[in-house]
């Protein structure tokens, strides 16, 4: 079975996440910088051959889209297109972060470690990635 990648996506940073190849969890895989991170994720779909990816949607609470969710689009749309036999799935993300904060604390995460956005964007990725694998699950 093929891997799936998960990104929490940001103007500034990209967050990855990769599942195994029995798609049964999902780890952080690391953080990009949103510039270039198209090119990046081109060789890296190709290098561990993805079949599927997991992108977050953001959402308010009412269920309407944020102002990040246009560039969010925007992003997936090239993302697509580069890669057309991927299979690009939306997620709501709303709470990832939370999610990641409160888990780094308590795996007792230094607060230096709390504090890097890399770190907790990957993390996030991570949990919504691992969400869509449980939600997929036979």
């Amino acid at each position: 079975m093929s891997k799936v990648l998960g990104i929490d996506f940001g103007t500034v940073r990209v967050g990855l996440a990769i599942t195994d190849s029995a798609r049964i969890i999902a780890s952080p895989l690391e953080t990009i910088p949103n510039k270039g991170a198209l090119l990046y994720l081109k060789q890296l779909i190709e290098k561990e051959k993805i079949e599927d990816i997991v992108v977050g949607e953001a959402k308010y609470l009412n269920g309407e889209s944020s102002e990040i969710t246009a560039l969010q689009l925007e992003f997936v749309q090239k993302l697509s297109a580069q890669n057309e036999r991927v299979r690009i799935h939306r997620v709501n993300e709303m709470y990832t972060s939370k999610m990641a904060s409160q888990a780094m604390i308590a795996s007792g995460a230094k607060q230096s470690a709390r504090r890097d956005k890399g770190n907790l964007d990957m993390i996030s990725a991570a949990i919504l990635l691992q969400s869509w694998l449980d939600y997929h699950r036979p």
